[in-house]
């Protein structure tokens, strides 16, 4: 049995699977398939032929009383599983098929692969390592010390006001704030940077526009103050950029189309 990417090319694998047979006709045809451990095997379709039962998530058996014993004869079984691996990339279904018969015939099976995507997985958190410990027979309680634990995910979060000044009524800003750390030596480390557009406002003259709650999250593990890692209580060293233009003017270039 196998997973195809489409139904010609099923169809031809179970043509080529009758032409394999080596002697006129076979019975008592027993087909077990496992497929990979990053597959589970969900459902079972009925096949042109006997029948199939799901012996377990990974495996199948199919059982054919007699094939091609009067003329030419193919079967087909179809079956759907479901990948459960954690890794993307081109992989095997099958681990394993055997196949066998009354007459001994020999039949020779493709690999069939099939292109898996996972996505972009990131797991950030491993599981924590158990402890392991024994409760007595006849006792009520134990007392056991689980050992040291830490906090997870650490981090912080920066979160600035800028007041742009002198803005002109009907123009609109483009802001930009770059964040840095400073470590130990005075060098500085790249930690964000955020970009906005600043809506134009209708006062009648210029005046100053404060942008509010311009937020960035700095992860502990990201920390270069030297001091103890993973840990709030150290300080750290932040420096702050801000860029900020007009998108908005009123030149015109000679023979220019401009869209406001």
């Amino acid at each position: 049995m196998a997973v195809t990417p489409d139904d010609a090319e099923l169809e031809q694998l179970f043509k080529d699977l009758a032409a394999n047979i080596s002697k006129p006709g076979a019975t008592n045809i027993v087909i077990d398939e496992t497929v990979m451990a990053d597959f589970v095997i969900t459902s079972i379709l009925a096949p042109t032929k006997g029948s199939a039962t799901m012996l377990n998530s990974r495996e199948l058996r199919w059982t054919i009383p007699e094939l091609g014993v009067d003329a030419g004869e193919g079967a087909a079984l179809e079956f759907i599983v479901r990948h459960t691996g954690q890794t993307s990339g081109t992989k095997l279904v099958n681990e394993s098929i055997e196949y066998s018969d009354t007459e001994g015939n020999v039949v020779t099976f493709p690999e069939p692969v099939v292109n898996v995507d996972c996505g972009i997985v990131v797991n950030p958190e491993p599981c924590p390592v158990p402890t392991n410990l024994t409760v007595d027979g006849c006792s009520d309680s134990v007392v056991v010390d689980l050992g040291d634990t830490y906090l997870e995910s650490l981090g912080r979060i920066v979160q600035a006001d800028v007041t742009i000044k002198n803005v002109c009524p009907g123009k609109r800003v483009a802001l930009a704030v770059i964040l840095t750390e400073i470590d130990q030596n005075g060098l500085e480390h790249q930690r964000g940077m955020k970009t906005m557009t600043i809506p134009a406002h209708s006062s009648p003259t210029c005046r100053d526009v404060l942008v509010k709650c311009v937020k960035f999250v700095v992860p502990e593990d990201l920390d270069t103050s030297g001091q103890r890692p993973l840990a709030l209580c150290n300080a750290r060293q932040f420096r702050a950029r801000v860029i900020a233009h007009n998108i908005d003017t009123d030149y015109r270039c000679c023979e220019s189309i401009l869209t406001v």
